[in-house]
């Protein structure tokens, strides 16, 4: 006779069921992170409550790898390399709650999309303002005193005596600054600029800011004025259907030749043909980016064959202590959001 089974064994013995997208009471809430490189504080906060799981490789994540991974998932936590659309967020299910980017731009997000979900979206604006504004000041000196190109010449032997006017630069002292753009960012570019005694700093934006501009003596102008009378020109605005590809060639038709341009925004404010044809026929002086289009730039980029602009690979707000700090407002912007309560950066629309 064969030997009955004890019910603790037979529901042993049962398979689990668990429906795609679903988690027991017991569970912990699935949370997937497109980059393992973020800084661990970040990590080490969602581990606390959340079953994490990431990509591997210090890469954007592929695509397909993405759709796979973030089935099931109610946060992603992601990255300005990751395109963030209806097919990803149907690919995760209808248990997504969040996604937070570790940046303070979220064009690659569809915030629209989302909304229409009820999928709560999480960004990082306040905590990087001093340390872009500080690269795109490094950025404005590298590039109108010629810092990139003169250190060639320690290394190609091009420096061979003291010369009179061999490598000189424009000096922002006496000189008119224009900032497209006048939010935190450009308020702390402006401040940082001031104590260089230009004659004059101007800010374009859709309403003056009088108040914000006492500070540094600034003045609202239209985007025309600005682009004619600048000797320095600075993109620090949002990436908007309005910005998109502003610096055309017909904007850079109405600069003076001695402008020095100054991008730290989004390359998508730019017609880069336009620039490069720009700079090429010296029809501008020099340019400075840390952003450009397509990122990184392909090697054999025209760009890149130009001595008079300086290109740095989107390091606006690659200061130690910000990323780690971004690592962890996008993680806190997500257990937030989990647990229904108030983010502490939270995109609206």
């Amino acid at each position: 006779m064969r030997p009955r089974l004890l019910l603790t064994q037979s529901i042993k013995l049962l398979p689990v069921l668990r429906l795609r997208g679903t988690r027991t009471m017991s569970s912990k809430p699935r949370v997937y992170v497109t980059r393992p490189d973020v800084d661990a504080s970040g990590l080490e906060l969602l581990r606390k409550s959340c079953n994490v799981s990431t990509w591997e490789e210090a890469l954007p994540v592929p695509r397909e790898v993405l759709l796979r991974e973030v089935a099931g998932c109610e946060a992603v936590y992601c990255a300005l390399t990751d395109k963030i659309d209806a097919e990803v967020l149907d690919a995760a299910g209808s248990q997504l709650k969040c996604v937070s980017t570790i940046s303070v731009g979220y064009e690659h997000i569809d915030v629209e999309e989302c909304r229409k979900r009820g999928i709560r979206v999480g960004f990082t604006p306040d905590v990087l303002t001093d340390a872009t504004a500080e690269l795109t000041l490094a950025l404005l000196l590298a590039t109108n005193r010629r810092l990139f190109e003169a250190s060639k010449q320690v290394y190609n032997g091009g420096w061979k005596s003291w010369a009179p006017m061999w490598m000189c630069g424009q000096g922002l002292k006496g000189s008119r600054v224009g900032l497209l753009g006048f939010g935190r960012i450009g308020q702390e570019i402006a401040a940082r600029i001031f104590p260089f005694k230009p004659a004059e700093i101007t800010y374009t934006t859709r309403t003056a800011r009088p108040q914000e501009a006492a500070a540094v003596n600034g003045r609202h102008v239209d985007f025309d004025e600005m682009l004619q009378n600048s000797d320095f020109i600075v993109a620090c605005c949002a990436l908007t259907p309005e910005t998109k590809e502003i610096f055309n060639a017909g904007a850079f038709k109405k600069m003076k030749p001695n402008c020095i341009f100054i991008n730290t925004a989004r390359g998508g404010v730019v017609v880069q043909k336009a620039l490069h044809e720009a700079l090429e026929s010296k029809r501008i002086l020099a340019a400075g980016l840390d952003v450009t289009t397509p990122e990184p730039l392909p090697l054999d980029d025209p760009l890149l064959k130009l001595d008079n602009v300086v290109i740095l690979p989107h390091i606006g707000s690659a200061d130690i202590e910000t990323r780690k700090e971004m690592s962890r407002i996008t993680a806190r912007n997500i257990l937030a959001a989990l647990t229904g309560g108030k983010m502490e950066a939270e995109v609206t629309v």
